[in-house]
């Protein structure tokens, strides 16, 4: 498979937290070649490279998407739903799956108030789904609590960009399988672990639970960020096309990071800077205090509508988080870890 085909496929698919297995059976088959792989009890998966010594490095993307979930089958045969992690007004008039015994497409629609245009506001309790099924037939399908997640096909853009759902955070397991393919004949002297982690999007679950499980010397957790567009948020300068972003705060391993810049830098590997003075909001959050406390670092790709069916990235952006990662892990050595680790 092309690495393009899959990027795609695994966008396309549909893990929500919690089911981010669904995803896997894709994972393997293209990350097996690697090393060896292991699915824990909890839906962490992580594929070993074997290094030269024992000392290990955890590169982490979480693998799970923003979901809905079934609610209420109205005596019409429409879908009431609970949402997590996604903006009501996105999903208007948009493609879904309800993943029942069997998998049901339906359109997300507004009830409109003809009566009184105010009480017409987009909300979760204004939006249905309907799939031409009736109650009887639905109830012998799906059940409360069935997940529901958006439908998209990934189209390609002008100037290298993509649009698909679920690029928060295929893209960086995209980015992993470009490390792991620069890193195929590359003796590098750490363990290295490359990490798909469980339900991230409900509280970072799995990042705590696999670094129990690896615990690595150095931890690198790889997630999406907000572009700086004009439709982004303003109050960062991240911007698509201008390479992977560097976290600078207190959840970050300053000598780590410098080290991660330093190779930026060597090797002319495009790169931004982004500050977070507190909660990342990401798996690096609990990477680093599992265990005694791990050195990480965060690196961030760019996206723009983040938890849309129609998130925006810019492939370059990918391949170059994923070529970063190579280059830093290929020069790391065991000798400098305990200079490394020295505040």
């Amino acid at each position: 498979m092309k690495d393009l085909d899959f990027f795609r496929t695994i966008c396309e698919a549909h893990a929500p937290s919690g089911r981010e297995d669904w995803l896997y059976s894709i994972v393997k088959d293209n990350f097996e070649q690697f090393g060896d792989t292991t699915i824990t009890k909890l839906n962490n998966m992580y594929i070993h490279k074997k290094g030269i010594t024992s000392r290990k490095l955890m590169i982490m993307s979480h693998a799970d998407e923003v979901f809905l979930m079934v609610n209420e089958i109205s005596e019409d045969g429409f879908i009431k739903f609970n949402g997590f992690g996604i903006d009501a007004k996105s999903i208007v008039s948009q493609e879904v799956i309800i993943h029942g015994k069997e998998n049901i497409p339906g359109v997300v629609v507004l009830k409109y108030n003809y009566n009184d245009k105010e009480k017409s506001e987009v909300s979760v309790k204004n939006l249905y789904i309907e799939t031409g099924f009736s109650k009887e037939k639905l109830n012998s399908i799906i059940k409360l609590g069935d997940y529901i997640t958006l439908d998209r096909k990934m189209i390609h853009l002008f100037n290298n960009n993509v649009s698909c759902k679920s690029i928060d955070n295929r893209a960086s397991i995209f980015a992993m399988y470009i490390c792991a393919e620069e890193l195929k004949n590359v003796n590098s002297d750490l363990d290295i672990y490359f990490v798909c982690s469980c339900q991230e999007e409900v509280g970072h679950r799995g990042a705590k639970m696999v670094s129990y499980d690896i615990k690595p010397d150095v931890g690198i957790a790889l997630d999406v960020t907000f572009d700086s567009g004009i439709l982004g948020d303003n109050s960062r300068e991240n911007k698509l096309g201008k390479g992977p972003v560097i976290c600078i705060g207190p959840n970050i391993h300053t000598k780590t990071r410098n080290r991660l810049i330093q190779t930026a830098n060597r090797y002319n590997i495009p790169y931004q800077v982004e500050v977070e003075p507190g909660n990342t909001g990401t798996d690096a959050w609990d990477i680093q205090t599992s265990v005694g406390g791990i050195a990480t670092i965060l690196i961030s790709i760019p996206i723009r509508y983040m938890h849309t069916s129609v998130e925006v990235v810019n492939i370059e952006d990918i391949r170059n988080t994923g070529r970063l990662l190579a280059r830093f892990i290929q020069e790391l050595k065991e000798s400098e870890l305990e200079g490394l680790f020295c505040f």
